[in-house]
């Protein structure tokens, strides 16, 4: 299992194709970004950062405008910032 870090590094890799993708709506790219941020400021812990970005990502998952390929995208970066351990 990767440690908590890499798992956000992943995470904010797969935001930042959400976020370059030009057939994802605005506010969900906006969002993407927004995310990205968050989970990249160093002075929180993982878990803060984590459980931040899940709020974020949760809103945008219910979104009716947001295709397929990236609502299965977003679920698997919920997935990931889940199982980041809150301490």
């Amino acid at each position: 299992m990767a440690s908590p870090e890499e798992m956000i590094k992943q995470c904010i890799y797969m935001l930042q194709v959400i976020g370059e993708d030009s057939t994802i709506p605005r506010n969900v790219r906006k969002v993407a970004d927004e995310t990205v941020k968050i989970l990249s400021d160093e002075s929180k812990t993982t878990g803060f950062r984590a459980s931040s970005a899940l709020s974020k990502i949760d809103d945008v998952s219910s979104d009716s405008n947001l295709p397929i390929n990236a609502r299965t995208k977003v679920w698997e970066i919920a997935s990931a910032l889940e199982a980041i351990p809150f301490n």
